[in-house]
């Protein structure tokens, strides 16, 4: 098939309409009626509820065979709840790179071939927010597939799986904490444990994200997960503060205590909403430097049925051993989604990423990706994401198709069968 390339007239006229967008309507949120558009809530909370993501939608084993497993005695009293999904899909490359290697696409790095990129399980009892009694939760939540690779924690599970046969599928526990709830002033949440972060946009749990594939900035500026303590506090009806202490960047006690914390606000009717999140500590025990970044993340509905998410990332790295000196990394991601019907989504993300010093992706060039696709949930318990993204470097860098060409188009579709 013949490899597609874009003008670079044409690459830069698109890039300047969207940067232009996103500087003209930096004030903007989503909808709350879809999994996809609950994203700002989940990552203000921590991902608390990620089983929110089927909430009011019967699973498979419901819908086929009427058992509702969460309705069973034990598991009502004690508050418990179950569930999960199993996500499979493909990414089709043109260019059919002989290592069948996307990179640097992540998730869906694999070419021409199907994955079974999540099999998810969590168990959670909710803490209870809204009461005014002390009150106590927990969750645990395993994950295993393709995409595990990409979010394993160190000292945790980053070798739980080791076999060259499984060499593309892990295993990982991304989430076990507990919450605990004071009802101090208008509450105090605590999460301890291992969770996932509150910083930027995109998660890893796919039912929450409206596009299959990922931008570099949730892979590569990121954090996934965190260890240590976090408190979160309603201020009032629309500003939320949350703060804590983590053991670094996707470690369980490998890195030195980092601050972890942000603020939200969103207006009465949450037609926009802000989010500010940060993390800032040493890096390394023994060769220890200073790691800092931010992420602000801006949603509004324009209307009822058309929301729009800004994103900004910035992130520095101060010299050591393998850093070099004035490590930064930053960019913005943009989303358009249109609800064209309730069952079904239209979207378009735009994304620049700088590695400068080519730390983060490992190339110092910008990244720019542009992605179209749907979001379809033809039955309660199934989602089908199809998608069509172009991904290119600004100064020329061969990052694609075995580092032999500056530029990819990536034809990629998943299916999400929730339980």
């Amino acid at each position: 098939m013949k490899h597609f390339k874009l003008n670079r007239n044409l690459q830069l006229a698109v890039c300047s309409a969207l940067l232009s967008t996103s500087m003209a309507h930096a004030d903007n949120e989503g909808d709350a009626t879809k999994p996809y558009n609950e994203l700002s809530t989940i990552k203000e909370e921590g991902l608390e509820g990620v089983e929110s993501t089927s909430s009011g939608n019967e699973g498979l084993i419901k819908s086929t065979t009427d058992f509702d497993y969460n309705g069973l005695s034990f598991l009502k009293s004690a508050g418990i709840e179950i569930g999960g999904w199993v996500e499979v899909g493909i990414a089709g490359n043109p260019d059919d790179p002989d290592n069948r290697f996307n990179g640097p696409v992540t998730f869906n790095d694999r070419s021409n071939e199907f994955n079974m990129h999540q099999l998810y399980f969590f168990i959670e009892r909710a803490v209870n927010t809204e009461g005014s009694e002390w009150d106590f939760g927990f969750r645990a939540d395993m994950l295993y597939g393709t995409d595990a690779r990409f979010s394993p924690t160190a000292n945790l599970d980053d070798n739980l799986i080791t076999d060259n046969a499984s060499r593309f599928y892990k295993l990982v526990f991304p989430q076990t904490y507990v919450d605990i709830f004071a009802p101090i002033g208008n509450g105090i949440t605590t999460k301890i444990g291992h969770f996932y972060t509150i910083i930027g946009n995109e998660v890893v749990t796919a039912p929450d994200n409206f596009f299959f594939s990922h931008a570099y900035t949730m892979q590569y500026g990121e954090p996934f997960t965190h260890t240590g303590l976090l408190m979160s506090y309603p201020v009032n009806d629309n500003i939320s503060i949350s703060g804590g202490v983590v053991s670094g960047w996707d470690s369980f006690f490998q890195e030195p205590a980092n601050f972890l914390g942000g603020v939200s606000w969103a207006n009465d009717d949450e037609s926009t909403s802000v989010a500010f999140s940060m993390i800032t500590g040493d890096v390394d025990k023994t060769d220890k430097h200073n790691r800092t970044m931010y992420s602000i993340v801006v949603n509004h509905d324009f209307m009822e049925h058309l929301h729009y998410t800004f994103q900004h990332d910035l992130g520095v790295e101060e010299k050591a051993d393998n850093i070099p000196a004035n490590t930064k990394w930053y960019g913005i991601n943009q989303y358009l989604t249109y609800d064209v019907t309730n069952d079904l989504g239209a979207g378009l993300r735009f994304e620049w990423f700088r590695d400068e010093g080519g730390t983060r992706v490992g190339f110092n060039d910008h990244f720019f990706a542009l992605t179209a696709g749907l979001n379809y949930q033809p039955l309660s318990w199934l989602i089908l994401r199809p998608e069509i993204r172009y991904d290119w470097t600004a100064n020329g860098t061969n990052a694609f198709d075995d580092g032999t060409k500056d530029d990819q188009v990536l034809i990629s579709a998943d299916a999400i069968i929730m339980f």
